[in-house]
């Protein structure tokens, strides 16, 4: 088989594992096909004519097979529509605008992530191969790409363009990438084009009202309304009075701003204008599950499901939200709202509720700013859980995700092959996300994402210096090939990434600039920052405003601040992973005096580095295994203080510590180990032990609870300890409680039957 045939084959099997997937809303394009019965149907559509109905059952009728597909999908028959333009492309496989049909098909709004986009390139690429200057597939792929926020899509569209400049398609696209971006210059020049081309390049009217919307154009609205009346709308209206993409679009551009409250409204907007429009309905619905309104998302998803839009998207999130009813509980207080897994909230609860606490103390001194209504924090122990809560989808590579003042994270006991044990910090990722709750209240959410991003990242280290992400292999990569972006570019680093790593170099990019900016300009500086944004002012007039400097001055003073706060891990990179890995070996082979030399070596090039088979890990080994107790505590410890986030290793660390008579240090120790993830219960005995040792028995109550509550092997032994504890913070009918439910699993128990008679004579003195 030749590897284009192979290629083929591959196409076709993609193709009919998305078959299925195939029910979903229609959106309709305006793309050449020789036929004029067609051309008279879209541009019935196009113009929101009832009569497009009638135009689109006549088409399904035909007996061109190409026709007929059209026809189908007109009529929202979307198997029906998959199953003829198949049988189209057997019959006519040299045909290229067939094939980027199909594809198109693929594309429409309800279509959910995955299989079918590749299925949808596979057949824009079939069609370049028949006709290589085809702008209409070329188009298609650069509308795959912007699907998946890819910064490959602008150069796609570009190239569409060169083949065909009257594609005013391409120019809309284009607009809305540059918007995504945050240029809304480059929009605003995109969209202009796209209209000069075509009156009736609806979208690009769109784009050009939303921007003049979130700028508050044509005049602020009064408290909680939008604005809706545009010249831009009213250009729409004279095409299509129905067009209820137009506030659909502005939605999408509201909430990927982070604007969710504005976004919603709009949506609804979208759904008076056209009742029928199910993919405004969907984000609708997605949208007020992330306010934390469960009940009326649920209502609103379930009528898009039974109005046969059937995305993956809409199916998981009302599977989330039928499960969140009878398997979360919910807990109050005046000032946060705790959503816990019912099987986990004895565990995690106390843990939660103290550190968000913590955090609304320190940022409402740090902010100078009071939240006005009670932050939401909901913590999910399946990773994909969390996913389908904040994007409709499983796989999502976050730890935590914010919706104004509604927070969603992977719960502090999460562990699954995307979460394992330490790799997870969820206090860290907690403060990030109450950082964005306080930025984005603070502002309207009007500030963009770098920023507070950044700020966030900056937030982490902040409150310790172990806590947060260390200098990563993507980072030190971007630092040394010169790819770290201007300021006033840095948005699109985060939303239209143009290297798979992209994302993660930008966090860093933003925590380091916002630490730069402390640094020589003081935190009150970022305060008023954040009150600019607040103005809506843009990143260049922010700049100049409290730096005193141009964007692009502010670049040659930081950057180069970074390449020298990074220069000896930047240049010494590549010898360090050579030496790292023989290392290893020696660790592998136990030749302890050559791992000290080497490992002592090499710790220094890359001292962030704290990951699987770090030089300190191997040190510590080294020190143990030669009977030297104090180095290998030493190194380890190193790694604790960089941030090293192993349980074992930290576990390890601090029964060394407590063996060298360092009882409040291996209390530290176990504390972190608390912040990373909470289901050890070895550490958590451990700590409750050197509290009681510490004369810290509240502490202590808080640790033996945990035990408890993870259902121990020696259940009858962390109930007496509880009991213990409790005693001792004088809660003797607690005490007593927890003394009895020992005695119950073991009633020989002697030290709870003696605990017992000193509770009964305390009573009995009262």
């Amino acid at each position: 088989m030749s590897a284009e045939e192979d290629r083929r084959q591959k196409s076709e099997v993609r193709r009919q594992k998305a078959g299925w997937l195939l029910v979903f809303a229609s959106l309709c394009f305006t793309l050449p096909v020789a036929a004029q019965d067609l051309a008279q149907c879209q541009a019935l559509r196009k113009h929101g004519d009832p009569g497009e109905t009638a135009c689109w059952q006549k088409l399904s009728q035909s007996a061109n097979l190409g026709l007929r597909a059209e026809g189908l999908w007109g009529l929202r028959n979307y198997l029906g529509a998959n199953d003829a333009f198949r049988d189209a492309v057997k019959a006519r496989d040299k045909d290229a605008n067939l094939k980027v049909r199909w594809g198109r098909l693929f594309l429409d709004p309800a279509v959910p992530k995955g299989p079918v986009l590749d299925t949808a390139s596979d057949l824009f690429q079939e069609a370049l191969m028949v006709d290589k200057n085809n702008a209409q597939a070329m188009l298609g792929l650069a509308m795959v790409a912007e699907e998946g926020f890819e910064g490959e899509a602008v150069k796609l569209a570009e190239k569409a363009l060169e083949a065909d400049p009257k594609l005013y398609e391409a120019r809309e696209l284009l607009a809305r990438v540059a918007l995504e971006d945050n240029n809304e210059k480059k929009a605003t020049e995109e969209a202009n084009k796209a209209v000069a081309i075509s009156g009736e390049a609806l979208d690009a009217m769109a784009i050009l009202a939303t921007i003049d919307w979130m700028n508050d154009k044509p005049a602020a609205p009064p408290a909680g309304q939008i604005i809706t009346t545009s010249p831009w709308m009213d250009r729409i209206a004279k095409v299509n009075p129905h067009y209820g993409e137009a506030f659909e679009i502005a939605g999408h551009f509201f909430v990927i701003n982070r604007r969710y409250v504005e976004g919603i409204k709009y949506y609804r907007k979208a759904l008076e204008v056209d009742p029928t429009l199910l993919s405004a309905k969907n984000e609708l619905g997605v949208n007020i599950m992330r306010m934390g309104q469960e009940d009326e998302a649920f209502k609103i998803m379930t009528e898009v499901w039974d109005g046969n839009f059937r995305s993956l998207e809409t199916q998981n999130t009302l599977t989330l939200l039928d499960s969140n009813v009878t398997k979360f509980d919910t807990t109050k207080t005046p000032t946060t709202i705790i959503k816990t897994r019912k099987n986990e909230t004895a565990l995690v609860l106390p843990y939660l509720q103290a550190e968000l606490d913590k955090i609304n103390a320190t940022y409402e001194k740090k902010y100078k700013f009071k939240l006005n209504v009670p932050v939401q924090v909901e913590a999910y122990p399946a990773h994909d859980d969390f996913a389908v809560r904040t994007m409709g989808m499983p796989g999502l590579g976050a730890l935590g995700v914010t919706f104004n003042t509604v927070v969603a994270i992977d719960s502090p006991t999460a562990a699954d092959p995307m979460r394992k044990p330490g790799s997870f910090h969820w206090a860290s990722t907690l403060w990030h996300e109450m950082s964005h709750v306080y930025v984005l209240t603070m502002t309207n959410s009007r500030v963009p994402r770098w920023f507070t991003e950044g700020l966030a990242v900056y937030e982490e280290t902040a409150i310790y210096p172990d806590w947060g992400d260390r200098l990563d292999h993507p980072s030190i990569m971007a630092i040394k090939e010169k790819k770290l972006l201007p300021i006033a570019e840095l948005d699109r680093g985060y939303i239209h990434p143009t290297y798979p790593e992209q994302v993660f170099v930008s966090y860093f990019q933003g925590g380091r600039v916002i630490t730069y900016i402390v640094q020589k300009f003081g935190y009150d500086t970022v305060l008023n920052m954040i009150h600019d944004y607040a103005a809506n002012m843009d990143t260049p007039a922010v700049i100049e405003k409290e730096l005193k400097m141009k964007p692009e001055e502010f670049d040659k003073q930081f950057i180069p601040w970074v390449e020298a706060q990074t220069k000896t891990t930047v240049d010494g990179f590549d010898d360090w992973a050579k030496r790292l890995k023989a290392l290893n070996k020696m660790v592998d082979s136990k030749d302890w005096s050559a791992v000290i030399k080497e490992g002592t070596a090499i710790r220094d090039i890359y001292a962030d580095y704290v990951e699987a088979g770090s030089a300190y890990e191997a040190l510590a080994d080294a020190y143990l295994a030669q009977g030297d107790k104090t180095k290998a505590m030493a190194e380890l410890k190193r790694y604790s203080d960089i941030g090293g986030r192993q349980p074992g290793t930290l576990r390890q660390l601090a029964t060394l510590q407590t063996e060298a008579g360092d009882k409040r240090g291996a209390a530290t120790t176990l504390e972190r180990i608390n912040w990373i993830y909470l289901r050890d219960d070895k550490g958590h005995l451990m700590l409750g032990d050197l509290d009681m040792d510490l004369n810290n028995p509240a502490g202590a109550v808080r640790e033996y609870r945990a035990v408890v509550a993870m259902k121990p092997v020696d259940a009858a032994g962390a109930h007496y300890k509880l009991a213990k504890a409790l005693a001792a913070t004088k809660r003797n009918t607690e005490a007593m409680d927890e003394v009895l439910s020992s005695l119950e699993i073991a009633p020989g128990f002697r030290d709870a039957q003696k605990l017992l008679l000193e509770l009964n004579a305390q009573d009995a003195k009262k």
